[in-house]
């Protein structure tokens, strides 16, 4: 299968590209597609100074779910029959991608999950994982959604379920896209499974989580439902 792996950027000059060397170590067969929000630390320039690697600018902070669109339509303008995504500050350590990517065989989607057996979370302090959690539970209880990780942005998508759920006319931008494309996925009947994976929160740089964006996470649970 030809695999492509997006992963947006907003400052993660520090982590892009030991992250890319470290997935180029894995001897996988993907093309890396990183979309840059004009970071204004020079994320953008690291990575097109890297053979091989996909660079797409933008002009600003638009969002993380408008740039899985945007490395949703390079990849689907380039006939790739995989997408996967993923976080550029080594909270997805990409020891588990080779799995992940093995299993989309048995699955029309893969989900990295800290929350079944064999997935853990190390580093959250109270708050976040107050913030997990409740996302957790809108999810399941309100929305209905089967899996155990609805947030997880480590995931593998055979292009079919990108295609099947209109991935660029879903609404959110942010974060809740996350959600949304998940809930959209499962009402149409494609098959998701869960591959357990450790996550760590950033060592290095900023969380780019922020008080407006589980607002609207929160939101779009409500408008789902509607």
């Amino acid at each position: 299968m030809k695999t492509a792996l997006i992963i947006p950027t907003y400052n993660e000059v520090e982590n892009i590209g030991r992250l890319i060397r470290a997935l180029k170590r894995l001897k996988i067969h993907l093309k890396i597609i990183v979309v840059d929000d004009a970071s204004p630390d020079g994320t953008g320039k690291i990575v097109s100074k890297i053979p091989g690697v996909v660079l797409i600018s933008r002009r600003g902070k638009l969002g993380l779910g408008s740039a899985y669109k945007e490395g949703f339509k390079y990849a689907f303008s380039h006939g790739y029959d995989v997408v996967g995504t993923m976080d550029a500050d080594f909270s997805h350590d990409p020891k588990f991608l080779p799995k992940m990517i093995a299993e989309i065989k048995n699955h029309d989607m893969v989900i990295g999950s800290r929350y079944i057996k064999g997935g853990s979370i190390i580093g959250f302090n109270f708050i976040r994982k107050l913030i997990s959690g409740t996302a957790q539970f809108a999810a399941r209880v309100i929305l209905g959604l089967k899996v155990k990780d609805a947030t997880s942005g480590y995931r593998i998508y055979k292009k079919k379920v990108l295609a099947g759920i209109k991935f660029y006319s879903i609404r959110s931008q942010g974060y809740s896209y996350l959600i949304e494309s998940l809930f959209l996925a499962t009402k149409s009947g494609f098959r998701v499974g869960e591959v357990p994976i450790i996550f760590k929160n950033r060592r290095l740089g900023s969380s780019k989580i922020s008080s407006a964006e589980i607002l609207k996470a929160l939101f779009t649970v409500v408008r789902l439902i509607g």
